[in-house]
């Protein structure tokens, strides 16, 4: 029986697969325990119907992701911290912050998007990484002054 995979089953198929399995496997444990559904016109037409779906949902994340990078460019956060002599900043200035910096400026960007190998330390500008997408990344400049 040719059944289509709902789920990842270990050893047998991944999601969205079509796949040629024993008639009794399919109806006493795939389809029972929801895992997998017969491979008919209608269910396959489903699929087809919602594979198109996620392939246009990504692309649309993609365009996305490449106005927001292009904003980002052309973007300089400042931010004010507290600094000793010597331009050292009393504490540190983390991608929560920035992240924050960003919302007040309508920019929405998840904190963990923003790759920080360790919190900026001193004042003046620095260039960041964001990790807008798997295909897209931005370079955002953050300018830490002292108040």
């Amino acid at each position: 029986m040719k059944v289509i995979f709902l789920k990842d089953v270990k050893g047998q198929g991944t999601k969205g697969e079509i796949k040629e399995v024993a008639d009794a496997y399919a109806r006493n444990v795939l389809i029972r325990q929801g895992l997998a559904e017969e491979a008919t016109a209608g269910n396959l037409k489903k699929l087809d119907a919602q594979i198109k779906a996620m392939e246009k949902r990504a692309q649309e994340e993609l365009e996305e992701a490449k106005r927001l990078k292009a904003v980002l460019e052309n973007t300089t956060v400042s931010l004010k911290t507290k600094a000793g002599e010597g331009g050292r900043v009393f504490g540190s200035v983390t991608a929560k912050q920035i992240a924050e910096a960003l919302d007040t400026m309508k920019l929405k960007v998840d904190k963990r998007k923003i790759v920080l190998d360790e919190p900026i330390k001193s004042l003046g500008t620095t260039i960041v990484p964001v990790k807008l997408h798997p295909e897209v990344s931005a370079e955002l400049r953050v300018h830490v002054q002292a108040e």
